[in-house]
C-alpha cells in the first residue's frame, strides 16, 4: 500500500545508494506507520534539470513523497518524515561542489486508490 516516489537530481546518481535507502525506508515505514514491508513500493525518478532561485549550477534536489492509506496521526506522519530525512543524510553523498536540498512529505492516498497484483 505505501506508494513512495523519490525524485532526485541526476548529479546525485553516483552518490545515492538507492537500493539500500529503499530497503531501510521500507523498514521505517513498517515500524512507524504500521505498514507491511512487502506492501511498500518505491520508484526513483531521476531529474535532469534543477534550478534553485536563479542558480542552475551547484545544487541538487531529493524529494521523497510517501502516500499512505488514511488513518495515521499527524505525529506518526511527522516521525516518518524525520526518519526519511535521516535516511537521506545516511544514503545521499553529493559531490563537494553541490548543495543538497532534501525534503520529504507523507500524504494520504485519495479514497479512490485501488490496486491489483497478478
Amino acid at each position: 500500500m505505501p506508494q513512495i516516489t523519490v525524485d532526485y537530481s541526476e548529479r546525485l546518481a553516483g552518490g545515492f545508494d538507492r537500493p539500500a535507502f529503499a530497503r531501510d525506508l521500507h523498514t521505517a515505514v513498517a515500524e512507524i506507520a504500521a505498514a507491511r514491508p512487502p506492501a511498500c513500493k518505491t520508484r526513483f525518478r531521476r531529474t535532469e534539470d534543477v534550478v534553485v532561485g536563479g542558480d542552475t549550477d551547484g545544487h541538487a534536489l531529493v524529494h521523497v513523497r510517501i502516500g499512505l492509506l488514511a488513518g495515521r496521526t499527524d505525529e506518526t506522519k511527522a516521525r516518518l518524515t524525520e526518519a526519511v530525512l535521516e535516511l537521506l543524510r545516511q544514503y545521499v553523498k553529493p559531490a563537494e561542489d553541490l548543495v543538497l536540498h532534501a525534503s520529504a512529505e507523507v500524504c494520504e492516498l485519495d479514497a479512490s486508490y485501488r490496486k491489483f497484483e497478478e
